[in-house]
Formats: structure tokens, C-alpha cells, sequence
């Protein structure tokens, strides 16, 4: 059986809150030109997760990463 990575995997790693993180792949999937994998994986009312190594996976983390606190620079 393949590895699954889950959204709470990524939200765990990214330090992110599963809600944002939902608004934003929710977001990212509807724009098809810039996130067609994303996009072809989403499925309504299923659970956000993907097959590990997978071209809907990177994206997700690509979007996630964008949104990320580490990736915000502080305004000190």
C-alpha cells in the first residue's frame, strides 16, 4: 500500500492551523491553471491527503509553504 500524507502531517510539520490550511488548498484548488494537480485531487467532502512523492502532494506543500509563519518575515 502506498504512504499517504495527510493534511495534518503538513500542518504539523508547517506549524500551520488545519483550518487556514483548508481555506487555502480550498482556494488554490480552484484556480486549475496554476495548481492542476491540486486541483485533479480534490475531491468534495473527502478527507485532504495525498500519495507520498505525488505532484498533487509538492503542490500542496507549495501552497501551504507560501502561507507558513516560518516563510512570513517579521516586521521587527
Amino acid at each position: 500500500m502506498a504512504d499517504v500524507v495527510t493534511l495534518k502531517d503538513l500542518c504539523d510539520e508547517l506549524k500551520l492551523d488545519p483550518r487556514e490550511a483548508r481555506e487555502l488548498l480550498r482556494a488554490a484548488a480552484s484556480y486549475a491553471k496554476s495548481n492542476p494537480e491540486l486541483a485533479k485531487a480534490r475531491k468534495s467532502r473527502a478527507p485532504w491527503q495525498w500519495v507520498k512523492g505525488s505532484a498533487a502532494e509538492k503542490e500542496a506543500q507549495r501552497v501551504l509553504r507560501s502561507a507558513a509563519p516560518s516563510a512570513k518575515k517579521s516586521s521587527v
